[in-house]
């Protein structure tokens, strides 16, 4: 698992679950963050998402209710030195205050209930990410998402199988990271 998990993730503080970097890696590829981007992540936790597209995007804004969720990913924020990292404490089901955004990170129960707002902060063709755990969680996303006139909704699951590479043959392993969420996509028309 050396690997999966880059130097940086190792130094990181963790308090609750995180999203994985195999997550991570789909949620910048398939949003298109880039060093222009201005991000808002909703559910904060550790702060491995917010910290990672921080190391990439323009600016990010990251929200969570919770001040001890908070306190550990400004530890995460101050040890990679991101400056344009903001942690807010706020609950983006009643607001989210920034505009023209470029993505909206949604990791909490309950997103969907989210949605009107991340579409208001969204600039046009934005593109806001669901991270799931339950598939009955993606029924009720993109049922939202199509009621806000979303558009390109785009559900997967990343798997990891690790391989044993042996004289003898190649073949997975019993060990990998398998579920930890589905990713739900989708821009803003």
């Amino acid at each position: 698992m050396i690997f999966i998990y880059p130097q940086m993730y190792r130094k990181l503080k963790r308090g609750p679950q995180v999203i994985l970097p195999k997550d991570i890696g789909i949620i910048i590829s398939f949003s298109g963050v880039d060093k222009n981007s201005v991000c808002v992540d909703a559910g904060t936790g550790s702060g491995w998402l917010a910290v990672s597209l921080a190391r990439i995007a323009k600016e990010v804004y990251s929200y969570d209710t919770r001040e001890d969720f908070l306190a550990i990913a400004e530890k995460n924020r101050q040890m990679l030195g991101l400056g344009n990292l903001t942690l807010k404490k706020g609950d983006v089901f009643k607001r989210i205050d920034e505009k023209g955004v470029d993505i909206v990170t949604l990791d909490m129960p309950s997103s969907e209930k989210a949605l009107a707002n991340a579409k208001k902060a969204m600039k046009p063709d934005g593109c806001v990410v669901g991270y799931l755990p339950h598939i009955e969680q993606v029924k009720a996303f993109v049922k939202k998402l199509d009621s806000l006139g979303f558009a390109d909704t785009y559900t997967v699951e990343v798997v990891v199988r690790d391989l044993l590479v042996r004289e003898e043959g190649v073949r997975p392993t019993t060990k990998g990271i398998w579920h930890t969420a589905y990713l739900v996509f989708s821009r803003k028309h």
